[in-house]
């Protein structure tokens, strides 16, 4: 009861998915991805599920239900939320809604270190990835009007509103980068940039 733990979108969804009803880790997994919440949950990794919910079972948030035993399954424990976990699953939500948090996306960390790479590997790089994003734009665009025709509420989408909105900005941004580097618009000197460097390096703290 008295570990602590912290807010995470897995822990969140766990605790969401259980205020429906009780559940065991694999239907916890198996609602994840069929309510498409694997867009914005990483749940590739069984191993993960049961660690967070392991955490949230110490911390009083989640209690076992019960345990039973079938055929396919040697054990299968079944989870329901407390009413401590309730509470904590509001306060979690309303903080990321309303709090921007700094995180360290792995693509601007790449951008940022772009000068161990040539003008033609950059172009080729960033080309690959301008095709795997106008791939996700479709497959966004395809899943809205799937869920539109099943008369699904906006409610239920505004995930895949937001993901569609920000990888098109990206899209968007990196059409642009893509035409400069191909125009020769965006151009660099290796020895003017290790200059720069020094020059750094040399400044008084």
């Amino acid at each position: 009861m008295d570990t602590p733990v912290r807010s995470s979108p897995l822990a969140l969804t766990v605790l969401s998915l259980l205020s429906y009803q009780p559940l065991h880790p694999y239907g916890v997994q198996r609602l994840i991805k069929q309510w498409g919440k694997d867009q914005v949950v990483n749940v590739g990794q069984r191993a993960g599920l049961y660690r967070t919910i392991e955490r949230l079972l110490g911390a009083g948030l989640i209690a076992v239900r019960e345990t039973g035993r079938d055929q396919q399954y040697p054990e299968r424990t079944v989870y329901e939320v407390t009413e401590e976990g309730r509470a904590t699953a509001r306060a979690w939500l309303i903080e990321m809604l309303r709090s921007p948090k700094q995180e360290f996306p792995e693509f601007p960390a790449a951008l940022s270190q772009l000068l161990l790479l040539d003008p033609a590997e950059m172009l080729a790089a960033l080309e690959g990835r301008r095709e795997v994003l106008a791939a996700s734009v479709a497959g966004l665009d395809r899943a809205a009007v799937e869920e539109a025709a099943r008369g699904l509420p906006r409610i239920t989408m505004l995930e895949s509103e937001y993901l569609r909105a920000v990888t098109a900005a990206e899209l968007n941004w990196l059409d642009g980068v893509v035409e400069d580097l191909r125009a020769g618009r965006l151009v660099w000197s290796t020895e003017q940039l290790l200059a720069l460097a020094g020059d750094a390096e040399q400044e008084p703290e």
